[in-house]
């Protein structure tokens, strides 16, 4: 028979008969040795008192044990249902003060986790109504368009501005599933940034690829001030995809003729890379909710765009240890500098 398996109370029971058991056969042989009856009654005595004592200890004990199991189940249901917090013991060198502490740390795990849990229950629910408020609309001109052209007469050409517009349309909804699976893949890990010493200059160069014909057609003049020999510990393919999305957005809202100036500096702790330019410029009230995800000020959504670049910009400079600030005024265009950590 196992000890571990057995019963709080079989093995008081056990212990108790072999105490009573060992101080008989010490009363028997003494007195088998001695033959005095005083000395065997008074080792009866003896077993007696022992006996008495133990079972008032086993007693004790029992209720205690029953207390604290009683308590313990308690405890537990309440942080179950997250109702209550661990009573903590005021005697902290007793064992059931070693648990009452473990259960409380256990406890306040338990609630950090279901905070945690809210709060991507909430960001999911979040996300989910900015993706349908964002569908919602090319969803619905595609349909609009496909109704008109399947059951009203049309010219040819209604009908290849009717097909352009279903182009643009689905474009737009193109641009969005692609930032979103870009920006989903890089909050879950799914993409690791892998940081390689190279040139910032071919970085930066990469994502300038990008911004050339938009540039042109609206006549703006970019100028880029970068030493070629710079090197940088960076994701380049990353870092130039935040920086790509900086330069569409100074694109986006700088007039025709404007202008957008890109200067890196090297700095003692962290390389600056300033992306400026002369457009439209960002209210002061609205600087610390540009880089939410989907944020669009009112007086920009007939601009292309669905409002997550500079959340994702933000993500991939963050995740490289650099951030970004922003300096902008209405009417005067935006300055938004980008610091990386130059070891």
């Amino acid at each position: 028979m196992k000890l571990n398996r057995l019963s709080v109370k079989r093995l008081c029971l056990l212990i108790g008969a072999g105490a009573l058991l060992s101080m008989l056969a010490i009363t028997i042989t003494f007195y088998a040795l001695t033959g005095n009856e005083l000395f065997f009654l008074m080792g009866a005595a003896l077993m007696i008192c022992a006996l008495f004592w133990l079972f008032l200890l086993v007693l004790f004990f029992g209720k205690r044990l029953s207390l604290f199991t009683s308590e313990l189940c308690q405890t537990l249901d309440n942080m179950i249902n997250g109702s209550a917090e661990p009573q903590r013991a005021s005697d902290s060198e007793t064992l059931f003060a070693r648990i009452s502490h473990r259960l409380t740390r256990l406890y306040e795990i338990m609630q950090e986790n279901r905070c945690k849990v809210d709060e991507e229950r909430k960001e999911l629910q979040s996300l989910v109504s900015d993706i349908s408020h964002q569908v919602k609309t090319p969803v619905s001109n595609l349909k609009m368009v496909t109704d008109t052209l399947l059951t009203k007469p049309v010219t040819e050409q209604e009908r290849t501005e009717f097909l352009q517009g279903i182009r643009s349309q689905t474009d737009k909804l193109n641009f969005l599933f692609q930032a979103l699976v870009k920006t989903s893949r890089l909050e879950t890990g799914a993409i690791v940034l892998t940081k390689k010493d190279g040139l910032l200059f071919d970085t930066l160069a990469q994502a300038m690829s990008g911004i050339v014909y938009a540039a042109e057609k609206k006549g703006i003049a970019v100028t880029v001030d970068c030493p070629q020999d710079l090197r940088l510990y960076h994701d380049s393919k990353w870092t130039s995809e935040a920086l790509f999305n900086l330069l569409d957005n100074a694109v986006k809202y700088t007039p025709d003729g404007g202008k957008i100036c890109v200067t890196v500096e090297q700095w003692e702790m962290y390389v600056k890379i300033d992306v400026s330019d002369n457009g439209k410029g960002i209210s002061e009230s609205n600087q610390a909710a540009i880089f939410r995800r989907f944020y669009r000020e009112e007086e920009v959504h007939g601009e292309p765009g669905v409002g997550i670049g500079l959340f994702l910009a933000r993500e991939i400079i963050t995740r490289q240890g650099g951030y970004i600030k922003v300096v902008s005024e209405v009417g005067k265009g935006s300055a938004f500098s980008v610091f990386l950590p130059s070891r």
